[in-house]
């Protein structure tokens, strides 16, 4: 007589938990995981040398002793929000504005360099190769450079790419170009350690301006909004092998905002805002488990428009609420992550939507550059419990441009907070310091540090120097495309 045996409850819910694990990681097969190198015993480390794209013009100030410095290894920076915790920064500026340390001739691309542990990669394009370079943060002086030939031109006229920054983390650096080629290096040496083509390992949808969107590095894993075939939206790949880790099944195409981990309701979730080349026009903010891939909650946001995107990452306020803006015609909302996981609105903007900046907030108020264009553009406060507006300011001032008055503005500007105040860059190359707080905006210095367009990707700091890309030729027949150091130390 067979003996009756029952299972234990842990056995079946660790074999349940195991399951649903599998089926998870098992929506999407990896086609072509790539192959893998490795940093060979004869592979030094490069010392730092100048080059023939390098100016250098001056060294900084010492660090004030006692100075708090933190490493930038993302495009939002240290808190994938346009915050640092620096301090001893400038609170105003010298005659003439920063000194310039260094500069650097770069190619084309919309990107913000990255730094980690006395290392700077800026990814960007030369003729018809995309380059990743690593230099010395201080002197410019380049360690090593790596670079792969790409075919891509822009429907609209617009830069050729690339369009997402870099990412370093663990000693390796990862970016993802405008063709979806998505590259691992060693950190120290600039070897290959894996790359893959994500198009055509998985049929990338076709983006208005290619590729955009900046990969993610969380717990091993290099997460990316891909909007793949059969609706393979996200996807982790393991971040030492490149080979996929988990997809999350869902209709919308990859945007041009990039993700980010944030925690919500007491744990880590992973939030995409996706919104592509689609007819109809679809997107909205997809809350995904980063370990497994699995999707909680979709909300759509989108412009109900065909030449729309979403390009502005999301915004988290406390445990629960997110902000997502778009500036096409529907402006931004505040949702919020119930306790079942699921979106709730909480209230709507049409007026604050922004077309690429990230708001910043501060003190139960959020403050951006809303508009989509240059002329309506302008700065505007925000009460987050309530989603009323409380002001809008128009900054103006005017330079002196051949002994003629010009009326300069910040546009759709970018906001940084570091040691306590906003930093705002203009999309004209403006940059300056401003006060904000619910009663208004005051803007305590500017100075122009040139006068070209696009300027459009978030100024870095890290150890005390301001980094900012200058994406084409100054308008009045200056200097060309650079990357450029600036001496934001304040003095002893």
């Amino acid at each position: 007589m067979m003996k009756n045996t029952k299972t234990p409850f842990w056995l079946v819910f660790a074999i349940s938990c195991f399951s649903s694990q599998v089926l998870l990681s098992q929506n999407f097969t990896d086609p072509k995981p790539p192959e893998v190198f490795k940093v060979t015993a004869d592979t030094a480390a490069s010392e730092a040398k100048a080059f023939d794209r390098l100016k250098f013009h001056a060294a900084p100030n010492p660090l004030v002793k006692g100075a708090v410095t933190e490493d930038w290894p993302r495009f939002l920076g240290p808190n994938d929000d346009g915050t640092t915790g620096e301090t001893n920064l400038r609170a105003s500026f010298p005659e003439g504005g920063p000194k310039v340390v260094w500069e650097m001739e770069k190619g084309t691309g919309y990107t913000s360099p990255v730094i980690v542990d006395g290392r700077l990669v800026y990814f960007h394009r030369i003729g018809d190769e995309e380059v990743i370079e690593c230099l010395e943060p201080a002197t410019g002086k380049r360690f090593w450079s790596f670079s792969y030939p790409v075919e891509y031109r822009d429907r609209y006229g617009y830069s050729n790419g690339p369009r997402a920054s870099a990412v370093i983390s663990e000693g390796k650096v990862y970016t993802l170009g405008v063709k979806s080629m998505l590259t691992c290096l060693d950190l120290k040496t600039g070897t290959k350690l894996w790359q893959r083509d994500l198009d055509a390992d998985f049929d990338v949808a076709e983006y208005f301006f290619g590729h955009g969107s900046c990969p993610l590095l969380y717990k091993g894993k290099v997460i990316v909004s891909i909007g793949g075939a059969n609706d393979l939206a996200v996807a982790a790949f393991d971040q030492h092998t490149g080979k996929l880790v988990w997809g999350t099944k869902h209709e919308w195409h990859a945007s041009y905002s990039s993700p980010l981990v944030k925690t919500l309701r007491g744990e880590p979730r992973l939030l995409v805002l996706m919104g592509g080349d689609t007819k109809p026009p679809t997107g909205g903010l997809l809350c995904i488990d980063p370990e497994n891939g699995k999707l909680f909650d979709a909300f759509p946001w989108r412009a109900d428009m065909y030449t729309s995107v979403n390009a502005t990452s999301p915004v988290v306020v406390g445990d629960d609420k997110v902000y997502i803006s778009e500036c096409y015609v529907s402006g931004g909302v505040m949702v919020q992550l119930d306790e079942n996981l699921k979106w709730r609105e909480l209230w709507k903007a049409p007026d604050f939507g922004m077309h690429w900046t990230t708001p910043q907030v501060s003190d139960g108020f959020l403050y951006g550059y809303r508009g989509r264009n240059e002329p309506d553009a302008w700065l505007a406060c925000y009460e987050i419990a309530t989603g009323k507006e409380k002001w809008q300011e128009d900054l103006e001032w005017k330079i002196d441009v051949n002994g003629r008055d010009y009326k300069m503005k910040m546009l759709r500007g970018s906001l940084l907070q570091a040691d306590g105040r906003f930093y705002s860059l203009g999309e004209l190359g403006s940059f300056g310091i401003v006060d904000l707080s619910s009663k208004g905006a005051e803007l305590k210095e500017v100075v122009q540090l040139f006068n070209a367009r696009s300027t459009w990707s978030l100024p870095v700091v890290s150890q005390g120097l301001l980094y900012i890309s200058q994406h084409e030729k100054e308008q009045t027949g200056g200097a060309g495309r650079r990357l450029i150091c600036y001496d934001l130390r304040a003095e002893k």
